[in-house]
């Protein structure tokens, strides 16, 4: 533009020489020489502006697509867990690493029994007291079966391991009707618990789980096994792979084992364990467990399943293993 600016001047100048000119010419010539440098320079100007600010938004827009993907992995990055109702977090830290419906409220079946534990032992009852099944500990709810025969005596701690372990109804149910006060006052207990440990949507209404009415979600449970962790019994007996004793009924050597087989796998360091079923609730597991040196507390209810409650345990420790959008932080 500047270039042709300079040709057009110095044609002008030439005409200007050769021809002489009125008063009129000389002045529209001077208004040309005026008003001409002015277009081209604000046209230059406004197109240039109008260049960098395009280039500028491109750039803003592309980081934030960049950003955007970086920030909100494809589905393919998730532990594709099967569980209704999913949380996992850092028991260190208090964070949220995955999730999936977790205020749901939801039937909690066994995992009742870390909570009956707890409200077991902050009784402070003699655990070498000898607790003998009675028909009153018998399941007429569910109808479920069991090993532990009416008439068969156990300590307490050997009752409440087999509870924790084996998932024993009629242990669980023991604990609660040998409670000072009886179930009510267990019951009570119970629920007292869960709202000092922050439980608002959790509810229950017996010792063993065999109730749909007991009810909590997976955010809350997590402050329950966060709470049952620092039960050095609940430790040690959830997590214990089988007990044997000999039966005061018949003399013969009964073997109770580990509902969740995780405890004995080598690849896994457990340090809390209960799983659950009933019909309304599901199969369902909840674990701590220390990942890639760091303690992480999973719940995972209502799976299809006993093999896929386990099974989305061992997707959840595999994604916390090597996926980058799982990234452990030591609180």
């Amino acid at each position: 533009m500047a270039e042709a600016a300079t040709q057009h001047a110095e044609s002008t100048s030439k005409t200007a020489k050769s021809k002489p000119a009125g008063k009129q010419t000389v002045a529209k010539n001077q208004q040309k020489k005026t008003a001409q440098p002015k277009k081209p320079t604000i046209k230059v100007t406004v197109r240039k502006k109008s260049s960098v600010s395009s280039q500028a938004i491109a750039n803003a827009r592309q980081e934030v697509r960049v950003a955007r993907a970086v920030a909100l992995p494809s589905t393919l990055e998730r532990p594709g867990v099967q569980s209704s109702a999913v949380l996992v977090v850092n028991e260190q830290s208090g964070e949220v690493i995955y999730e999936k419906n977790a205020d749901s409220q939801v039937p909690i079946a066994s995992i009742t029994k870390l909570m009956t534990a707890m409200v077991t032992l902050d009784a402070r009852l003699p655990m070498n007291e000898l607790i003998t099944i009675s028909d009153e500990d018998v399941d007429t709810l569910k109808h479920t079966s069991s090993r532990l025969t009416v008439g068969t005596s156990l300590t307490r701690a050997e009752v409440l391991l087999l509870a924790l372990m084996s998932s024993e109804n009629r242990a669980a149910a023991a604990l609660s009707r040998t409670y000072p006060g009886g179930r009510d006052a267990f019951v009570r207990k119970m629920n007292e618990k869960a709202q000092q440990l922050g439980m608002r949507g959790s509810r229950f209404y017996d010792s063993t789980g065999l109730t749909p009415s007991n009810v909590s979600t997976p955010r809350d449970l997590v402050q329950m096994v966060k709470a049952a962790h620092h039960y050095a019994e609940i430790h040690q007996f959830s997590t214990s792979s089988e007990y044997r004793f000999i039966s005061n009924r018949n003399g013969r050597e009964m073997i109770y084992r580990n509902t969740n087989p995780l405890v004995k796998s080598d690849d896994w360091d457990i340090g809390l364990s209960k799983t659950g079923f009933i019909n309304e609730a599901g199969h369902c597991i909840v674990l701590q467990a220390t990942i890639e040196g760091t303690p992480v507390v999973m719940i995972l209810m209502d799976s299809q399943g006993s093999y896929t409650r386990i099974g989305d345990a061992n997707r959840v420790k595999k994604w916390l293993e090597t996926s980058p959008y799982a990234k452990l932080r030591a609180g």
